[in-house]
């Protein structure tokens, strides 16, 4: 009997230990709750496992969230702050901490690694100004207690998008003019073929670059703007960072600089390393809310007509 007595105390404490690291895995703490949703958001645990978020389920320090499709999502932060995510993002709560009772303890930090987002501050930006940050693939932003709009979408995204978009016009164009017959004038034929071979050469940069993973603003517009005719030059802006201050004041900071942005203003940058801009008017990005998420959270679901039912928080293996 006495040799068990060892490995079964083992097992034991190998048990305890286990159950603690499980327990202590399952409390990561809690940053917020999804207040509005209008399609599917997702979430990346820790653990690796993806999750479908619904309304009121907890966003926990450490989770990685994503909108689909047309969806936007809202998360009430503990501190009264708002996070609001536009269709097409992907943002990880990297740093939450927020207590009443101890501001030395303030701490919020997310990185958006694409998409865009509005962010309207809350307690701990008000009280701890410099402990509010957003991580982009182009620089820092100090949040502040401000509200604002921010805007984040690779080269190789912007390159894949518009290498889509120049094969559709190609394939229409091609078959205007394949169809030049007494309905379609020699002119419109000529126009049509002429435009299908620039599009040819300008559709192989696009997907190179979308390859490469980069493509500067020069190639991109210089190339868009010597074969499109004006009303069908694309309007959605270029790869990088834009920032636009709805009220108070922020900081973007990269490898190229710092510069502060007030409300009204627009800033841009389109890498790490390139000094950040004012941009005297709206370069094309635009947030607006689904009008769902301007009633009260607590509103009929008849009034409201949220598309994902309330307290959905199911794990997808």
């Amino acid at each position: 009997m006495h040799p068990l007595k060892k490995p079964t105390a083992t097992n034991a404490l190998l048990l305890m230990t286990l159950l603690g690291a499980a327990t202590w895995v399952q409390a990561a703490p809690v940053a917020g709750t999804v207040i509005h949703l209008s399609g599917p958001l997702f979430v990346k645990k820790l653990d690796g496992s993806m999750r479908v978020l619904g309304e009121q389920s907890g966003v926990e320090v450490g989770d990685t969230l994503s909108t689909q499709g047309k969806g936007y999502a809202q998360v009430r932060l503990r501190d009264d702050s708002l996070l609001t995510l536009q269709p097409g993002t992907v943002l990880s709560v990297d740093t939450f901490a927020y207590d009443a009772a101890l501001p030395a303890a303030d701490a919020l930090v997310f990185t958006l690694k694409h998409g865009g987002l509005r962010s309207d501050g809350g307690l701990l930006g008000k009280r701890s100004q410099d402990r509010s940050t957003l991580i982009t693939p182009n620089g820092r932003i100090g949040l502040q207690s401000a509200s604002v709009v921010v805007y984040y979408q690779p080269a190789a995204v912007v390159a894949t998008r518009a290498s889509s978009r120049l094969k559709s016009l190609a394939v229409g164009l091609a078959s205007s003019a394949g169809q030049a017959d007494a309905s379609y004038t020699a002119f419109v034929a000529a126009v049509s073929a002429r435009y299908v071979y620039r599009l040819g050469n300008v559709l192989a940069s696009a997907e190179s670059w979308a390859a490469q993973g980069s493509a500067s603003l020069v190639q991109v517009a210089t190339e868009f703007a010597s074969v499109l005719p004006a009303p069908l030059a694309p309007s959605s802006p270029p790869p990088g960072l834009f920032v636009q201050v709805l009220d108070g004041v922020i900081n973007l900071t990269n490898g190229g600089g710092t510069q502060s942005f007030m409300a009204g203003q627009f800033g841009f940058t389109p890498s790490n390393m390139t000094p950040p801009v004012l941009v005297p008017k709206n370069p094309g990005i635009s947030f607006t809310l689904p009008t769902t998420f301007l009633l009260p959270s607590g509103a009929p679901d008849a009034t409201r007509q949220v598309s994902v039912p309330a307290a959905v928080d199911c794990q997808v293996r």
